[in-house]
């Protein structure tokens, strides 16, 4: 018997973990954003480098949401828990709305992270996660 798991049972450990992640999101979600802004906030960013921050929050209903519904996202969005959206985080950022929409690119990436982080430290906090989504 081997302690290795195969690549199928790993690959399949994997997605079942993503698949509960998107679920618990998704409910997590439930009462902050419909399907139908979330479909229309992925809509305008499908091509590779269109993603615009501020088009997305205003699709998704996220720039008219309460300071503490925006920190509810924020803790979804920081998967990690680390009170930070890091560079790593903020890449899969449309992944967090859809399991199926695509990763951001190098580029739509920087510049997510270089409008959200005031302070300079590499990453984006709750406060400033908030100021973005309201710019």
């Amino acid at each position: 018997m081997s302690l290795v798991p195969s690549m199928g049972k790993l690959w399949f450990a994997t997605e079942t973990l993503k698949n509960c992640y998107h679920r618990s999101f998704d409910m997590a979600l439930a009462g902050i954003l419909t399907e139908a802004e979330i479909a229309a906030g992925l809509q305008s960013c499908q091509a590779a480098d269109s993603f615009d921050y501020k088009t997305f929050f205003v699709k998704v209903g996220l720039n008219s949401k309460s300071k503490d519904q925006l920190a509810q996202v924020f803790g979804i969005l920081d998967q990690d828990r680390s009170g930070f959206i890091e560079e790593d985080e903020l890449k899969l950022f449309l992944q967090n709305f859809s399991a199926s929409a695509r990763a951001l690119t190098d580029a739509e990436t920087k510049a997510f992270l270089a409008a959200g982080d005031s302070d300079g430290d590499g990453r984006i906090g709750v406060d400033e996660f908030q100021a973005l989504v309201k710019s």
